[in-house]
């Protein structure tokens, strides 16, 4: 039998994945073991970095399936999207299937990320790294590893968790605290370890404090999805509420992150080649995008970095490819700068008109609409369905958005994207250095300063954290009540991937009624005005996510590979799947 508990990262050197190892795979692909893998402290580094190219992987391979586009297709803050042959999209917004294996390769591809921590954890000590290196790279590795088994633990909930090479090469699945339990055991070990610094920021490595803040992010979902404010970790601590706002304390306090000061200059359309262009919605705002000319984000923790060496094979994750599947659909709606500075894609997760309606009415005046989404009524000629799009509502997201810039030639022409203008004489993969599915390096922020200070409201009751977020909106301040601070978080924090996580952490029925308000907003199915009739596939939102509580199905070829082992390993599936309820065929009128 196979096992990918026994692969071996060696970084750069070997970083290219041709193969989808199963669960249960055991052939050796490597030149280098664990056995003289890594020796040193620059064969230490290369296994570190090749943990964090697990985060990059996911975004070339299984951008469809990940757990950040699969969090905001399933939440009420927008649909599924896409064209007619992007079922998998539109089925993740139903919460139904579109076929029994769609989700993993993302399951391979994070337990091959997990089998590399497991790995550098057993060895770096070996590798002669001074006390305060050492324990950074450990606080790393344990922060990877409770990450990817919080995307995996969040999706598929009832998983095998093996945090050894030793672990047998069939795992029986944990659920509930036993798996939960141990994710916040890594996030508290890593805050714990890894030296109070906050030096070299900008380079895409997480600190102890972005442990913390995972730690909160996790806690928060745990403790109100199961219901229990405290929680045994498996080495027989316990960890209070108490405990886990102390933690998000030190992180509002010493950590030096800090809010940027215009929402609007967290994100890539404010760059200066953009802004103040004669086109841009954003014009005459003195916008300025933080990390023009390779500035750092001072309120960016945790993200996902990328570069200009992406290519077609094994490195397309180098591309932001969720900017790509989330742009403008069809050149139609882009060609002659028709949408600047929004470029374009794939047309995926277009935003649900029922947000806008929530948000104009709790917030009329809250400038981070604006800055979070467009009506395509802004753009020139906008044609509905001019490629097949399929829930189509006028509303795109624009956080994760390809960005058009001018070129300096005199032309008048575009580039597909503004860093070739920005960073002239870049080498790209491509013939042509104008490629709109490759030239995307913004990075993908996974965590903001700005969560923890709502993070903070929520568990120590900071109304000063609370009003500190309000009032870099230009909002007045307003009482830290439980809708309040709901509100704040989904206006926030919107299209960063937190979404579904919370609405599942309120409550079941606080989840079906807001999954439910999609049923019927107005949207466009290949270019026919209509409405958004989901419930002719599923019986509705609320339906489902009744009958799988927000989890997704177990790949099919785990479960086959499980049974192989036996009985007594072989994996059951989620409630809510494996019948026809839960197969999708695709969007019909």
């Amino acid at each position: 039998m196979k096992n990918i508990f026994r692969f071996i990262a060696v970084a750069f050197i070997a970083l290219s994945f041709a193969s989808c190892e199963k669960y249960l795979d055991s052939t050796n692909y490597w030149s280098k073991t664990a056995q003289d893998f890594p020796a040193n402290a620059e064969e230490a580094a290369q296994m570190l970095t090749g943990i964090y190219n697990n985060l990059n992987v996911s975004i070339g391979n299984n951008v469809h399936f990940n757990h950040f586009l699969w969090s905001l297709a399933s939440s009420d803050d927008c649909l599924g999207g896409g064209g007619n042959n992007d079922q998998a999209m539109q089925a993740e917004d139903l919460l139904m299937n579109f076929g029994a294996d769609m989700y993993n390769g993302f399951y391979c591809d994070r337990y091959k990320g997990i089998a590399r921590a497991n790995t550098a954890l057993e060895t770096f000590d070996r590798c002669g790294l001074d006390d305060a290196t050492l324990n950074q790279y450990k606080g790393e590795a344990l922060f990877l590893r409770a990450w990817y088994y919080y995307e995996l633990a969040s999706m598929f909930g009832n998983i095998p968790c093996p945090v050894s090479t030793a672990a047998d090469a069939t795992q029986p699945q944990v659920s509930g605290e036993a798996l939960w339990g141990q994710i916040l055991q890594d996030c508290l070990e890593a805050s714990k370890i890894m030296p109070a610094t906050v030096s070299d920021r900008g380079n895409g490595h997480v600190d102890k404090y972005c442990a913390e803040a995972l730690l909160g992010r996790v806690y928060l979902f745990y403790s109100g999805f199961y219901g229990s404010e405290n929680v045994t970790l498996p080495n027989g601590e316990t960890l209070s509420k108490a405990d886990v706002a102390a933690a998000i304390s030190d992180c509002v306090n010493n950590s030096g992150y800090r809010l940027v000061d215009d929402y609007h200059n967290l994100w890539a359309y404010t760059n200066r080649i953009c802004v103040e262009d004669e086109l841009s919605l954003f014009k005459g705002n003195g916008y300025k995008y933080v990390c023009d000319d390779a500035g750092v984000n001072p309120e960016a923790m945790f993200v996902i970095k990328f570069n200009t060496q992406p290519s077609w094979g094994t490195t397309i994750g180098y591309s932001n490819q969720t900017c790509l599947f989330m742009g403008i659909r069809n050149a139609s709606n882009t060609d002659g700068g028709k949408s600047f500075p929004f470029g374009q894609g794939w047309g995926m997760c277009p935003v649900s008109p029922q947000l806008v309606a929530d948000w104009q009415k709790a917030e009329p005046n809250d400038p981070r609409m604006d800055a979070s989404l467009v009506s395509v009524s802004k753009f020139n000629g906008y044609k509905y369905g001019s490629d097949s799009n399929i829930q189509e509502t006028g509303y795109y997201q624009i956080k994760n958005m390809p960005i058009m810039g001018r070129k300096s030639d005199g032309s008048g022409d575009f580039w597909y994207s503004y860093v070739n203008e920005m960073y002239p004489g870049l080498s790209w993969y491509n013939d042509d250095n104008n490629n709109f599915q490759l030239n995307l390096i913004d990075d993908m922020i996974m965590i903001r300063f700005a969560e923890v200070l709502l993070m903070d409201a929520e568990l120590n009751n900071s109304q000063a954290s609370f009003d500190a977020v309000r009032s870099r909106a230009g909002l007045d301040p307003k009482p830290l009540t439980e809708e309040n601070l709901r509100n704040e978080r989904r206006w926030e924090l919107a299209f960063e991937g937190v979404r579904f996580g919370d609405l599942r952490r309120y409550g079941e029925e606080y989840a079906k009624k807001a999954l439910d308000a999609q049923e019927g907003v107005h949207c466009y199915n290949n270019g026919v005005e209509g409405t958004n009739h989901a419930a002719k596939f599923n019986g509705g939102y609320g339906n489902r996510y009744a009958a799988t509580k927000g989890f997704i199905s177990i790949p099919s070829s785990q479960i086959s590979l499980s049974a192989s082992a036996g009985e007594e390993y072989k994996y059951v599936q989620n409630e809510g799947w494996g019948t026809s309820a839960s197969d999708f065929a695709g969007w019909t009128d």
